[in-house]
């Protein structure tokens, strides 16, 4: 392969819903680039892109695949992204490395969920849009309808820049109202050729291509200016005016495909490498707002957007150069650790084909293999150059499970494998929740999580048992309540003896504390001496008064109290849960000259806090969650029903993009598998994302079964 400079160096992704067509897509663009001489296809599992078993098996994008073409003296670097929302993070990796957004819509199916999942990211990450309606040759295919969609969806965005003669089975041919020409392909090998408009269709032409000048007209001054006085413009003042309302996000121009038949790819190729800037004199930041500028006379550095372990290569590193010129066999460094790492090779990438060469320049996207430490989301540059780009920001978990390894002696393994996979998807999070005593799994959905079971079966050889993570609930009171224990025990020799008496009050931010209560009927006031106060690691707060007067406890043995009640604040006496937002204040008790020790009063505060607690009206919390669902309207019914079912409380509705979007506050405990439910009330077609928002007060109900069942646990036990 040659080699490109940085002006002739162009990055696009392939974006948009599952079966839109992208991979199909790519194969006619590489066929176009010179990449292969024969289009596979998704059925016949024999395309570039789509490389893996899983993939081949599922016959669809799992993973986001690099490759390249060459085309018209320049490198078109394409990476072709999963359709799914479950595997979204290949696409909004591809965003932090690419120029430019080719939105693939499937005309049988108009704009979907996924269409505006994608849009929506490219928006997000300022990376311009090309829209391809694809699949003009199908049975269902319907122009008209989808245009119609796009601007619904979009608004004054969509632009036609082309319109097919014939949809349907026999389509083979589209006018192209930027060059006033009528193309058509006899055959399915691409060849196409250039027509003049047939006098039937010129009027539409017209039409149309008034709308695209006034378009571009709308983005340049001077362009306005001309076509107010001369109602025209030429074909490069309309490119120039379009381009510049592609790159401001105001421009989304209309391009029609039948990328299995290979019928509008070389066109759509022609005017992306047009429309896209190429990386040379782009201005990069670092995460200390340092402007980098992207030309082969900067300083070496790369950004690393994907890692995957491949057969016969190990784990392989693909990233995009940055600034500068890497080389095979340069030495950089980590600027956040320090390490060093050597580029001990180099390659191009199309899929499995890696072809070696000797250098990348600025903006180049290739691979490298058996790097050290580096990973998704970190730089590497020249030594003393200290750069470190923003990290890649992955969209939040929406599916959880607990997973663990049938047989317990392969926990470690497990533990390895988990670690494995999570570093190569940063959109899988695992972690060892202790208070739950579970390993919590996270991904994207339901389909996501699937797939690493699958994995880990085929690749890993190992065996799982995955289902519903245990609630991180909360315990806390509503109430004042008084408690006393005495812990004594004596078996020869020195004994144990400890007495606290303690009361408990729920703390409220910003309330004082107060030193007068009411208990049990009997008015009871105390004497402050010493307050300590604690932000407790999962949330909420401890205060702890000492009260103790006439000496009744040691100042030495607080500390044990305080042990204590800390011990029942970590495992709290309704479920097990963390306890927060209490008062505690220690106002009495008694010790033994001898056999008062700090055990003692640990147990005795201990027992004397749980039941104070019992009696303060405990209440648990739970994690609740800020839920938004974006669905079509012919599903908005069912969806309210399921989450009301849910004990769901909708905050809101509204309209978006052609969609209905409902907002509401779901507790966790509640969300589990939601996203498979919501995949099969909706046909595929609705999608949600979830934040945390709060703990609130469980239902009466609802916390009856808790309390039921832990007691049932610890009977067990």
């Amino acid at each position: 392969m040659k080699s490109y400079q940085t002006q002739n160096i162009r990055n696009v992704v392939l974006i948009g819903s599952t079966k839109s067509g992208k991979t199909t897509l790519a194969e006619a663009m590489l066929y176009e680039g010179k990449v292969i001489d024969r289009r596979g296809s998704v059925e016949a599992k024999n395309t570039v892109s789509d490389n893996s078993e899983i993939e081949q098996m599922n016959q669809r994008s799992i993973y986001a695949t690099p490759l390249y073409a060459e085309f018209m003296d320049t490198k078109y670097n394409i990476i072709d992204a999963p359709g799914a929302d479950d595997f979204i993070g290949g696409a909004v990796a591809a965003f932090k490395v690419c120029d430019m957004g080719v939105l693939v819509i499937n005309a049988a199916q108009g704009v979907e969920v996924g269409t505006e999942i994608h849009e929506r990211f490219a928006r997000a990450y300022k990376c311009p849009v090309i829209l391809g309606v694809n699949q003009l040759d199908s049975d269902k295919a319907n122009w008209d309808n989808t245009v119609e969609q796009l601007k619904e969806a979009f608004g004054s965005k969509p632009i036609i820049v082309q319109y097919p003669v014939n949809v349907g089975p026999s389509f083979d041919g589209f006018v192209d109202v930027l060059t006033m020409k009528y193309y058509r392909f006899p055959g399915d090998d691409g060849k196409r050729e250039d027509l003049e408009i047939p006098a039937d269709q010129m009027e539409t032409a017209q039409e149309l291509r008034q709308e695209l000048i006034e378009k571009a007209a709308e983005n340049d001054d001077t362009l306005m200016e001309k076509f107010f006085e001369t109602g025209e413009l030429t074909e490069d003042e309309i490119r120039k005016g379009l381009n510049y309302g592609i790159q401001l996000g105001e421009v989304y121009p209309i391009f029609c495909l039948s990328a299995k038949k290979d019928i509008g790819v070389k066109r759509i190729m022609e005017f992306t490498m047009r429309a896209t800037p190429s990386p040379e004199g782009k201005t990069l930041f670092t995460t200390e707002h340092k402007p980098v500028i992207c030309s082969v006379d900067g300083p070496a550095s790369l950004f690393i957007y994907k890692t995957a372990v491949e057969q016969h290569l190990g784990e392989v590193a693909y990233f995009k150069v940055m600034s500068g010129k890497i080389t095979a066999g340069m030495d950089l460094e980590n600027a956040q650790t320090g390490d060093k790492e050597r580029i001990s090779s180099l390659y191009a990438v199309a899929g499995k084909k890696k072809e070696q060469v000797t250098e990348l320049v600025a903006g180049e996207i290739g691979c490298t293999v058996k790097l050290r430490g580096a990973k998704t989301n970190v730089t590497l540059c020249a030594p003393g150059a200290d750069l470190v780009y923003n990290p890649i920001h992955f969209p939040a978990p929406k599916y959880r499970c607990y997973i663990k390894a049938k047989d317990a002696k392969e926990e470690e393994k497990l533990s390895d494998a988990l670690a494995k996979i999570s570093a190569e998807d940063p959109t899988i999070v695992v972690e060892y929740a202790k208070e739950l005593k579970q390993t919590i799994l996270q991904g994207q959905g339901e389909q996501h999580i699937n797939i690493l079971k699958w994995r880990l079966n085929n690749e890993f050889k190992l065996e799982v048992e995955m289902g519903a993570p245990r609630i991180s609930y909360r315990e806390t009171i509503t109430k004042i309540a008084a408690a006393d224990y005495r812990h004594k025990k004596q078996s020869g020799g020195a004994g144990q003896f400890g007495e606290v008496h303690l009361l408990v009050v729920p703390y409220v931010e910003g309330m004082e504390p107060g030193n007068r209560f009411k208990v049990n009927g009997k008015d009871l006031v105390l004497n402050i001496k010493g307050k300590e106060e604690y932000t407790m690691d999962w949330g909420g707060k401890l205060e702890f008064y000492n009260c103790i007067v006439g000496g009744a406890i040691d100042a030495r043995f607080m500390p044990a109290i305080l042990k204590g009640i800390m011990d029942k604040m970590n495992e709290g006496p309704l479920t097990g849960s963390y306890a927060r937002d209490i008062r505690v204040y220690v106002y009495d008790g008694k010790m033994h000259p001898v056999d008062s020790n700090e055990i003692s009063f640990v147990l005795a505060a201990r027992n004397a806090f749980k039941e104070a607690f019992r009696n303060a009206g405990p209440k648990i919390m739970e994690p609740v969650y800020s839920v938004e669902v974006l669905t079509p309207s012919e599903y908005m019914g069912a969806c309210m029903s399921d989450l009301q079912n849910r004990r769901a409380i909708i905050e809101g509705m509204g309209s978006e993009h052609g969609f209905e979007v409902i907002r509401a506050q779901v507790p966790l405990a509640e969300m589990y598998k939601y996203s498979t439910t919501l995949s099969s009330l909706s046909s595929g077609a609705a999608t949600f994302s979830m934040e945390f928002k709060e703990y609130q007060p469980v239902p009466a109900d609802v916390q009856d079964k808790l309390l039921k069942a832990y007691m049932e646990t610890e009977t067990e036990e």
